[in-house]
């Protein structure tokens, strides 16, 4: 048995899943003369979360509601009961208009166990075993918000965990309100010009290196530092965050996180002049794609990438981007990158879907066009918002269906309830960065973070006795 508080967390968690079986200024796209203009953000606005890590309001649906519900009081409750994520301007509770009809929002625990409150809204960084709202109502769906990868919650990549909620809202193009393109705001950001060829080979002559790292989450369970560091031996990498920094950004205020965010013109000026970005993801999960990847295609440079398995699907075109495992060494990685930075016509090419026409993925220009919701876009709705919606909607659905049951059993069969899988967050498991467990010292830092997170889920996943053989079972 687990002891102290990881053994509490373990024993809630078993009761849980005992239960579920049973803004700044918005960046907006604009046509003109037929062409889309991406206006460029100037303080991160593209790449913050929204609610509780940035601006947001209240979004209402363009779409006419379904008359029948028009009183406050008969309107099914959604609870967040991560209340730092409530997509609202002020108050406890706010009425929202949806493509069925009508709902109440509410960040007050007290109507938890009001019988017109239908759903629990979780954040996922946020949710605890420990702060679950127990004992579990059976007329009340559970609803997962959880947009980060398994390196902020753990538990909710194994299946007791996910298992738990009844409609998911994940990076996962399998969860039931995708968000896997939640960092790419749309077409015109990925058709950036690329900046002169001549600038970037002045560049390259004061010293610089072909291939820039910038990154200070260190030690995450993708292990990419180490693949970095033995890149490193073979070809020059500038590398300006904290993890494996051998450079100094150009000015202090740019150091700052405070002062300069990922989006700041200055900070963008200078990383465009390399012609490489090592795009490592701190978890290697499907459809996990963040701005690691599409910062670098913004700014023209061509990422060198690891992290969803599935990357190909999204990409402009199948010659946009180098995956590391393609390649079976380093070295090999390091002598193909050589090749690109000496060679400008065959570097080109990995920038045509720049060109007119040179978005050729269907799948990824459907995927934009019909998705329910906007990046800092005044025209959709944010995905906090579309998400409400989403789940609003089922609750309604859910009702009318329930209804129809008591009216007429044998005509209207009573609805089946829906279980979160453990593809709405579909992470193979990880490997190591670079050569295998039985070669990574017992010391090693990344070693010991993920060994803490084995031993924490021996329960849910079977561990060697050191910790090693299944070291890296972190998100089976």
């Amino acid at each position: 048995m687990a002891d102290g508080p990881t053994g509490a967390v373990l024993a809630l968690l078993g009761v849980l899943s005992v239960y579920a079986a049973s803004g700044s200024g918005p960046v907006v796209e604009r046509e003109t003369g037929g062409e889309t203009e991406w206006a460029e953000p100037w303080d991160g606005a593209v790449f913050r979360p929204p609610s509780a890590l940035g601006a947001v309001g209240m979004t209402r649906s363009p779409r006419t509601p379904q008359p029948g519900r028009e009183e406050a009081g008969d309107l099914p409750v959604l609870l967040w009961w991560s209340p730092g994520l409530f997509p609202h301007f002020s108050g406890d509770s706010e009425r929202i208009e949806c493509a069925r009809g009508a709902c109440v929002a509410s960040r007050n625990r007290r109507v938890l166990r009001d019988s017109r409150t239908r759903a629990l809204l979780f954040y996922g960084t946020d949710f605890r075993a420990s702060d679950a709202p127990l004992p579990r109502l059976a007329h009340q769906s559970w609803a997962l918000l959880h947009e980060e990868s398994p390196l902020n919650n753990f538990l909710l990549s194994h299946g007791p965990g996910i298992r738990l909620f009844n409609l998911t809202s994940t990076f996962s193009r399998h969860s039931d309100y995708p968000l896997s393109l939640q960092w790419l705001p749309g077409t015109a950001y990925l058709r950036r010009p690329v900046p002169p060829l001549q600038e970037r080979a002045e560049w390259r002559r004061r010293g610089y290196a072909p291939l820039l790292y910038l990154q200070s989450h260190c030690d995450v369970p993708a292990d990419r530092d180490r693949y970095v560091r033995e890149l490193m031996r073979h070809i020059p990498v500038d590398s300006y965050g904290k993890c494996l920094q051998n450079r100094e950004l150009p000015a202090a205020r740019l150091q700052d996180t405070a002062t300069a965010t990922t989006e700041d013109p200055e900070l963008l000026a200078f990383l465009s002049r390399y012609k490489f970005h090592l795009a490592l993801e701190n978890a290697i999960c499907n459809d996990y794609m963040t701005e690691k990847l599409w910062r670098p295609m913004h700014l023209g440079a061509v990422p060198v990438y690891r992290g969803s398995p599935s990357v190909r699907d999204w990409m402009p075109n199948n010659h946009s981007i180098i995956l590391i495992d393609d390649f079976e060494s380093p070295q090999k990685l390091a002598e193909f990158i050589d090749f690109l930075d000496k060679n400008d016509e065959e570097y080109m090419k990995y920038l045509a879907y720049k060109q007119p026409g040179g978005i050729t993925n269907q799948f990824l220009l459907d995927s934009l066009k019909h998705r329910e919701w906007g990046l800092n876009d005044p025209l959709l709705p944010n995905y906090l918002n579309g998400f409400e919606c989403f789940v609003c909607d089922h609750e309604l659905a859910r009702l009318d269906a329930e209804k129809a049951h008591a009216a007429s059993p044998s005509d209207s069969p009573s609805p089946e309830t829906h279980i979160a899988q453990p593809s709405h967050m579909d992470c193979p498991m990880p490997t190591p960065g670079f050569g295998n467990v039985e070669e990574i010292p017992e010391n090693d830092s990344s070693l010991v973070q993920v060994r803490d997170h084995c031993i924490c889920l021996r329960f849910l996943w079977p561990c060697s006795e050191k910790g090693r053989t299944h070291s890296y079972a972190v998100v089976p």
